[in-house]
């Protein structure tokens, strides 16, 4: 019974000592991003699946309301650049594709309702690589699909980094 007890101790020191460790070390979760404006105008395309998982993730993480009208917004994020690439990478001796590079480019801006530039036009492309396979081919098809998917939300945790950075002058 006493050996039982002394095993439970150790192992709540050692814990308790990795904690520490990590805490010492400057480790922390990360955060929800914390924008530094009330109200935002998410300017993006009608059929923009980037759009429709950014609004989502502002509403989620965020204090920052999603404002309809963009005069009445404190800033306008503007969507210019949105676009899915995939680029043969690796040819088979047969000249087949057996891999491929997927992208997604993404160019915004952030401006206030005047028109005044908060963030000049920023481009960040997120890429990933895919096998082929002749004989995998609906498999892969689906993976390719995850991999744009899993690239969007990433995306998205991108752009909301960048804008928590942002210096808002107080009126």
């Amino acid at each position: 019974m006493r050996v039982a007890g002394k095993r439970g101790a150790r192992r709540r020191l050692a814990a308790a000592g990795v904690a520490l460790a990590l805490g010492a070390c400057g480790f922390h979760l990360r955060e929800s991003a914390n924008l530094p404006f009330e109200s935002l105008h998410p300017a993006f395309a009608p059929n923009s699946t980037l759009g429709v998982e950014f609004k989502r993730a502002l509403r989620a993480a965020t204090n920052t309301r999603i404002e309809p009208d963009r005069n009445q917004a404190q800033a306008i994020l503007v969507s210019m650049t949105e676009r899915r690439e995939k680029e043969i990478t690796v040819f088979s001796s047969a000249g087949r594709p057996r891999e491929y590079q997927l992208r997604l480019v993404f160019q915004f801006a952030l401006v206030d309702p005047r028109g005044v530039e908060m963030l000049k036009p920023t481009t960040i492309t997120l890429r990933r690589e895919i096998t082929a396979s002749d004989l995998q081919l609906l498999s892969k098809e689906q993976e390719e699909v995850l991999l744009y998917r899993e690239m969007q939300t990433d995306m998205v945790q991108q752009v909301l980094r960048r804008l928590s950075l942002i210096r808002v002058a107080k009126p």
